[in-house]
C-alpha cells in the first residue's frame, strides 16, 4: 500500500510542470521577467554535463527569436531557484541577456529534487551515468522496485536495471563513458572487472577502436586465463578396496575414485537391503 501511494504521488508529479506551464501561460501577468543574476541553479540537478555546441545553437536561437518557453523557478530568500529549464537558463546567460521570463511555483526541497530528475528523464537529456543516478535517486525517494519505476516512466525494467548497474563501474570508466570515449554497450560488458582491468580495456577500446563484440571476446579470454591460473584443488586418495569388496560381495555395484565411493542401485529393493545392513539409529 505504501509503494502504491508513493507511486500515485510520483505519477501525479510527472504532469505537474506541464500543468504549471498550461495554467500560468494562460495568465500573462503570472509570467515574470526577472534578472538572470537573481536565479540560482537547482542544487539537485542530476545533469552535470551540457553539450557546448548545442548550447551555442540554442543561445543564437534565443538572440534571434527570443525565449519561446519560460523557465520554472521557485522563490528563495535572496532571489529564485531554478526548477526546470536549465539549458534555456544557461543559453540565455551565454546570449548575455540581462533578464529572463519565468513561471514561479511554490514547492519544497523534495519536489525540487523530483522535478529535476523527472524533467531530464522525460526529455532524455542525461548521459548514461547521470541517468543511472537519476533512476537510483527516484528508487530511493519513493522506495520503489525496478518494476514499479518501469511502469511509471514507461521504460523497460531491463533498461532500468542495466542502466543502474553502470554505477558499479570505477569513476575513471564512468568518466570515459560520459566523455563518449566508450559506448554504453562497451561499459555494460566491463561490469564485473576490477578497476585495473577496466582501465586496460578502456585504453584498448580507445586505442584500437574495438567493437562491443571484440571487448566481449577479450574479457572472455581474460576470465579463462584467470581460471586456468587458479591452483587446482588437491584431492586426498583413500583406500576403499576393503569396503568396496564387501559391498560387491553383498550384491551392490560400488565404484571408487580418489576420495569418492559411489554405489549404484538397480531398484528400490537394493536400497532397503543396504539399510538392513546399515540400520539408521
Amino acid at each position: 500500500m505504501k509503494n502504491r501511494a508513493l507511486g500515485r504521488g510520483l505519477d501525479a508529479l510527472f504532469g505537474e510542470i506541464d500543468e504549471a506551464y498550461i495554467n500560468e501561460s494562460s495568465k500573462q501577468d503570472s509570467i515574470l521577467e526577472v534578472s538572470l543574476k537573481d536565479i540560482r541553479p537547482n542544487p539537485f540537478q542530476p545533469r552535470k554535463s551540457f553539450d557546448e555546441e548545442s548550447l551555442a545553437e540554442l543561445s543564437e536561437s534565443i538572440k534571434k527569436d527570443g525565449l519561446l518557453q519560460p523557465i520554472v523557478v521557485t522563490e528563495d530568500i535572496d532571489g529564485y531557484i531554478l526548477i526546470a529549464g536549465e539549458r534555456r537558463f544557461r543559453a540565455s546567460k551565454l546570449a548575455k541577456l540581462k533578464t529572463i521570463r519565468v513561471i514561479v511555483i511554490h514547492t519544497n526541497e523534495q519536489k525540487m529534487r523530483q522535478f529535476a530528475l523527472i524533467e531530464n528523464i522525460q526529455r532524455e537529456e542525461l548521459n548514461s551515468v547521470e541517468l543511472a543516478d537519476a533512476y537510483n535517486e527516484l528508487l530511493k525517494l519513493h522506495s520503489l522496485t525496478h518494476d514499479e519505476l518501469s511502469h511509471m516512466i514507461h521504460k523497460s525494467r531491463t533498461h532500468i536495471t542495466n542502466t543502474i548497474r553502470l554505477l558499479q563501474l570505477s569513476q575513471k570508466t564512468q568518466k570515459s563513458l560520459i566523455d563518449k570515449k566508450i559506448t554504453a554497450g562497451h561499459a555494460k560488458v566491463l561490469i564485473g572487472l576490477d578497476e585495473k582491468q577496466q582501465q586496460l580495456m578502456v585504453n584498448s577500446i580507445v586505442g584500437q577502436k574495438l567493437s562491443v563484440r571484440d571487448v566481449e571476446s577479450m574479457i572472455k579470454n581474460i576470465k579463462e586465463v584467470k581460471e586456468s591460473a587458479q591452483p587446482k584443488t588437491a584431492f586426498a586418495e583413500y583406500d576403499f578396496s576393503t569396503l568396496q569388496a564387501r559391498l560387491n560381495n553383498l550384491g551392490f555395484d560400488a565404484k571408487t575414485s580418489k576420495n569418492r565411493l559411489t554405489i549404484e542401485f538397480a531398484n528400490e529393493m537394493q536400497i532397503e537391503e543396504l539399510l538392513h545392513f546399515f540400520p539408521i539409529k
